[in-house]
């Protein structure tokens, strides 16, 4: 798998994403994106612990995240919320490492650099 440039890529994205700025009372308009991006991060923070992986660098692109974008209280749930909903999923569902769970982390991470890549085109600075 391509670990590193996956998340190096993300990492990146995540960043470009969005400036850091005061948290506002709207919406941003790549709400629905950033919370996707943040089930993802726990999907794969979940699956790539069971398959080996002994970091916690998906956890931490999601900290990344939440510092970027300085959310209020409630927003900042949401999201959490999503992070955890995706680990979640996996966690109930998988014990060991099987090749649903590798093809999952597959589809995961392509699907999260291709929103970051989406998201960074649309509204990065």
């Amino acid at each position: 798998m391509r670990t590193s440039s996956t998340l190096a890529a993300l990492s990146i994205g995540c960043s470009l994403i969005v400036s850091p700025v005061p948290s506002r009372a709207a919406e941003a308009p790549y709400e629905p994106q950033l919370l996707r991006l943040a089930e993802i991060l726990g999907s794969l923070h979940f699956l790539r612990n069971l398959c080996g992986e002994t970091d916690d660098g998906w956890r931490r692109q999601m900290d990344a995240l939440l510092q970027s974008e300085n959310p209020e209280q409630a927003r900042r749930a949401r999201m959490v919320g999503r992070f955890n909903h995706g680990y979640a999923a996996f966690e109930q569902n998988y014990t060991v490492c099987t090749e649903a769970a590798i093809e999952a982390i597959r589809r995961y991470m392509s699907e999260g650099e291709t929103l970051t890549r989406d998201v960074v085109g649309r509204f990065g600075n």
